[in-house]
């Protein structure tokens, strides 16, 4: 019974954490315009060579990458 009761505050707060949201942020540029360097890092990810398998997790991370090179930061709201 112990073991259990320890693990309560653990499961009760796993509901919690899918109610956080994300967003990407930019110093200087407002959020449309995220969508622009977004498009541009979407194009830009397959035209790397090591990256022209088509393996869609790279990619997004390639992505992901270039936004951030950008100065977007992804943040929790």
């Amino acid at each position: 019974m112990c073991k259990i009761s320890r693990w309560i505050p653990v499961v009760a707060g796993f509901p919690l954490t899918a109610c956080t949201s994300t967003e990407w942020v930019h110093p200087n540029k407002s959020s449309s315009e995220y969508t622009n360097d977004d498009n541009k890092c979407e194009t830009a990810a397959p035209s790397d060579p090591k990256l022209q398998q088509g393996n869609q997790f790279l990619l997004t991370n390639a992505a992901e990458r270039c936004v951030q090179k950008e100065g977007w930061r992804l943040i929790e709201q």
